[in-house]
């Protein structure tokens, strides 16, 4: 039995460009000058890990808590706008053909189990994956494990059999630090991410295929033109 681990944010649906203006709309209004650079750093962490991270940097006006829920408010009310977020074009359809092909799908995700739930019933996808894993369900966030051996532990697997497709550093880390097999999915809406650390990368979803990844997980030579492999 092969699993594929899916990242949502930058991977299923190209909303981290959403979260990053939600969370530029957060620094203007809490007067705290985040950089750029420190921004991208901290793609693929939990609302909570991120807002810590913060304010350790910067003196916070508002609690972590507080903070949280104002920016999971204007997400959601991004989120209501039909046009605002997009399934990254392809993901659907490997999706479809993996759950077709008996692959085990599963959800990992920093985002909150509601934003979750409601970006996977948005888009019909809720039916396809055996588990579902929010940043509400772990303790630490990307680059920490947990949240991918989370996984394991719900559909009693070993991690060996695992690929994990991620955009981010924290994640490309985090797939590693629970041995599994990582691909890279490059999204220029994700930010500079340095997915060197991944086994393989893709710039498209639809070079990647049931067979491909059959062949990835079995150690047998994986080739896609638009596939690279990791340093």
């Amino acid at each position: 039995m092969i699993c594929v681990i899916f990242d949502m944010d930058g991977v299923i649906v190209d909303s981290e460009l959403i979260h990053q203006k939600c969370e530029r709309e957060m620094f203007d209004i809490l007067g705290i000058p985040v950089t750029k650079e420190q921004h991208n750093s901290m793609v693929g962490r939990t609302d909570e890990d991120m807002w810590r991270q913060i304010g350790d940097w910067y003196d916070l006006p508002v609690t972590v808590d507080k903070a949280i829920s104002m920016k999971k408010s204007l997400f959601l009310q991004h989120l209501d706008d039909e046009d605002s977020i997009l399934t990254v074009p392809g993901v659907t359809t490997l999706i479809e053909e993996l759950f077709e092909n008996g692959f085990v799908l599963a959800l990992a995700s920093s985002s909150s189990r509601n934003q979750i739930e409601r970006i996977l019933g948005k888009f019909n996808l809720e039916n396809f994956f055996s588990a579902v894993v929010s940043g509400d369900d772990v303790q630490r966030g990307k680059p920490d494990p947990e949240i991918f051996l989370k996984v394991t532990e719900l559909l009693e697997i070993d991690p060996a059999s695992c690929i994990v497709i991620e955009d981010s550093v924290n994640g490309v880390a985090a797939a590693k630090g629970a041995n599994m097999k990582c691909i890279g999915y490059i999204n220029p809406n994700s930010g500079r991410q340095d997915l060197s650390k991944a086994d393989m990368t893709v710039d498209s979803f639809r070079d990647l295929s049931a067979l491909k990844l059959s062949e990835f997980v079995n150690h047998r030579n994986f080739s896609s033109r638009q596939a690279n492999p990791g340093n």
